[in-house]
């Protein structure tokens, strides 16, 4: 007998937890869709130099490579945005621009697991890539403000940032050439604490007052988004493009009537080494310490690496697993319902295909309806069959008429035909 186990990192997903994930995939499905949206699918195998060195030295480490049966060096997608500017260079002539994407489906990283992480996890990415310019960066952070509302999430925060901005610092005290690992350091800020941070900022500048002022830029928090950007621009040097950039954005953020929800925050980086510009996390106001359950950024030379054509781009990347997991912490309702079925019907007549042309006139009415196949099964191992699928009303019929049980409350409803029993039934 071979023992049943799944890997470390990995899990497997009971109807219980599927259920309500494919629901919140439908709800930002629609949302995406809302904005003009399309889908798209890519290999969950690439040739590994299409995505080795995309991520930056920490996740060149986690990629899952390995040799296919045909001696190619392959590598499993460690994110869904490296395989999309492959996918763009191959086919920007049929898309054209802008082109507006969402994609959902799993990626893997060999990391240490944790709460609300694993090795196999799932990313909901949308991008706009074509535009550089404000409204497509601010339409990108609309659309995760809608998602998380349509979700009913009750208090969030964008944080933002621009890669621009931290880079006109980092000239400004002549540490460009350790741009690369400064980032990475201080988008580790959250995990290992600002004592750590400025010790390994020392360590890579050489200089503690360098690493004092970088600290002291990332810390920059002046209450309200603009007055945390003009004391940046004082910092860093005055006003830039980036800064530009941003007040455009935060401009048209406040147009919506969504500005609220945004913030500036100079410490948010991301570690990952193809972003150019704005970039942002998102945070659930009451679980903080979750880290993250949405980022990403602007990318303009992502695609260079495969084509010669210039194809700036946008977009963000949900973490539905680590999302999912906050959901339940929080008690959301989206995940309070398991249900496979409105209705499980169960003949006790002689004609075993009548339950199931009952059950076809059941769902024409929009209700689900779930049909139980072994008729001849004792009723306590039906009742165990709808509450394990937590299956709210249980439908029997006999040549005396119809009757449709609440197994919440079990409460009884009786008719003698099919329409009268249905008229004004509705799931609460």
């Amino acid at each position: 007998m071979i023992e049943p186990a799944v890997l470390k990192g990995f899990r497997d997903s009971l109807p219980k937890e599927e259920i309500p994930k494919k629901r919140i995939i439908r709800k930002l499905e629609d949302v995406f869709s809302s904005y003009g949206f399309v889908p798209i699918d890519t290999p969950v195998l690439e040739y590994t130099e299409v995505l080795l060195g995309k991520g930056g030295g920490e996740t060149d480490k986690q990629i899952f490579r390995f040799s296919d049966n045909g001696g190619r060096d392959v590598a499993m997608r460690f994110d869904l945005t490296v395989p999309f500017a492959r996918f763009l260079a191959q086919h920007q002539a049929e898309l054209g621009t802008p082109f507006k994407r969402y994609h959902i489906n799993k990626v893997w990283r060999g990391e240490n697991p944790q709460k609300g992480r694993y090795r196999e996890f799932i990313q909901c990415d949308f991008d706009i890539v074509g535009p550089d310019n404000a409204e497509s960066d601010a339409e990108i952070l609309m659309m995760m403000n809608r998602s998380f509302s349509s979700l009913g999430i009750d208090g969030y925060t964008f944080h933002l940032s621009h890669r621009g901005m931290f880079n006109t610092f980092l000239q400004s005290i002549d540490e460009t050439g350790h741009s690369v690992d400064i980032l990475r350091t201080v988008d580790k800020l959250r995990k290992i604490g600002k004592d750590e941070t400025r010790k390994l900022l020392a360590e890579i500048t050489g200089d503690e007052g360098k690493a004092d002022r970088i600290l002291s830029f990332i810390s920059a928090d002046e209450g309200s988004f603009m007055k945390t950007l003009e004391k940046l621009e004082d910092i860093s040097g005055g006003r830039s493009e980036a800064s530009e950039r941003m007040r455009a954005i935060y401009s048209i953020l406040e147009s919506t009537g969504i500005a609220s929800s945004f913030v500036f925050d100079p410490s948010i980086t991301r570690g990952l080494d193809y972003y150019t510009g704005l970039v942002y996390e998102t945070f659930l106001d009451k679980l903080p310490s979750l880290g993250s359950v949405c980022s990403g950024g602007r990318y303009n030379d992502l695609a260079s690496l495969y084509t010669k054509e210039k194809l700036p781009g946008v977009g963000s990347s949900i973490g539905l697993d680590r999302l999912m997991a906050g959901l339940e912490e929080l008690r959301s309702p989206l995940l309070a319902s398991s249900s496979s079925a409105d209705i499980l019907i169960v003949h006790r007549t002689g004609d075993e295909g009548l339950a199931i042309r009952y059950a076809e006139k059941i769902r024409s009415c929009g209700i689900r309806c779930d049909v139980y196949l072994l008729p001849e099964a004792k009723m306590k191992k039906i009742y165990a069959y709808a509450e394990n699928r937590a299956i709210p009303y249980l439908l029997t019929f006999s040549d005396d008429g119809f009757t449709l049980k609440d197994l919440r409350t079990r409460d009884e409803k009786k008719a003698e035909d099919l329409d009268s029993l249905l008229k004004g039934f509705a799931i609460d």
